[in-house]
């Protein structure tokens, strides 16, 4: 029987139908990588392609109307947040003002001095103030009303001045609360409108025809109540900061009153 010896085989004559093979397999490869590019590519500009019912497409196919709606919206916002900040703002400063007046007014001699301790700018230098002043006034036609009543009116003249300027801006925050959703109500009939309109044009009722208006009125309503909700909470939040600031500003009117009527009798 014939036996095959390698014993006379060179190793070069042995690698050489590997490496043709390996030369082979790595040709398949790169073939296959280079079918398979031109798909990948497709795949990876479709996930880059931006959202065609985002934000950014509804301003881009909204008309005038659907503009000026996200425009109101984002201005009402705004404003909201705008009041909320510098009435909290305020806020925080009448509190440390009632700080310093308690501190230093009440451990004064006279009316006088403890008002020249107040800083200038202060709620409480105001008040004290119109009371010093309605209390030296009392002459003339005012001296025919009654001392206790003038100096009262005095101080309720001011302390409602401080009220009043507390309240500034709180209007604000009550209008946006109560409008905004009825504003994005308002994009969200337009955008159904403009739905309608779609299938009317194209005769059929398919998601392409349909999907892009309804996501602009889904859009509008969402943003809507994202500027209500802050609006109100901000309001009742800062309501409730103001009448506990205003109870120690009624607290230092009523002690005043009793001050300067206990100093004009001696």
């Amino acid at each position: 029987m014939f036996k095959p010896s390698f014993k006379h085989m060179s190793i070069a004559a042995i690698l050489a139908p590997l490496m043709a093979a390996g030369s082979a397999m790595a040709q398949a490869v790169d073939a296959a990588a280079a079918a398979s590019a031109p798909v990948v590519a497709a795949a990876a500009a479709a996930a880059a392609e931006e959202n065609p019912y985002g934000l950014g497409a509804l301003w881009a196919q909204g008309d005038a109307v659907a503009k000026g709606t996200l425009l109101i919206l984002v201005l009402m916002s705004m404003a909201s947040w705008y009041v909320i900040f510098t009435k909290y703002a305020e806020q925080s400063k009448l509190n440390k003002q009632a700080k310093a007046a308690q501190e230093s007014f009440w451990s004064a001699n006279t009316v006088e001095q403890g008002k020249d301790t107040l800083q200038e700018g202060s709620a409480f230098r105001f008040i004290a103030e119109k009371g010093l002043e309605g209390a030296s006034k009392h002459t003339g036609l005012l001296g025919a009303v009654d001392f206790n009543e003038w100096v009262t009116m005095s101080i309720q003249r001011a302390i409602g001045n401080v009220q009043s300027r507390m309240q500034d801006g709180l209007a604000v925050l009550a209008t946006v609360g109560s409008t905004a959703p009825f504003v994005g109500l308002f994009g969200t009939v337009w955008g159904i409108y403009h739905a309608l309109v779609q299938i009317g044009i194209s005769g059929q009722a398919s998601i392409d025809k349909v999907a892009g208006p309804v996501g602009e009125a889904l859009i509008m309503t969402a943003i809507g109540l994202a500027v209500a909700v802050p609006a109100v909470l901000g309001y009742n939040w800062l309501v409730r900061r103001n009448k506990a600031v205003m109870e120690q500003v009624n607290a230092f009117g009523s002690d005043l009153h009793a001050v300067l009527l206990g100093s004009a009798k001696k």
